[in-house]
């Protein structure tokens, strides 16, 4: 895992807090909630390979 990942994650974060509270104080929950949403299934995106070489290697350490 790279540091320009963090980087990316911690942006996606930021601007995601941004917005969310933009929308809330407008009354729009809804909306922010999406918002939210979306900024999570992006950051999975990019992390579960990260998450799936992780098990492959504790599964090739223990040999099951």
């Amino acid at each position: 895992m790279g540091v320009s990942l963090m980087f990316k994650i911690a942006a996606v974060g930021i601007l995601i807090t941004i917005l969310g509270q933009i929308l809330k104080h407008s009354g729009r929950e809804e909306h922010a909630f999406l918002i939210s949403l979306a900024g999570l299934i992006l950051v999975l995106t990019w992390i579960v390979p990260y998450i799936y070489d992780l098990f492959m290697l504790i599964q090739n350490l223990f040999e099951l």
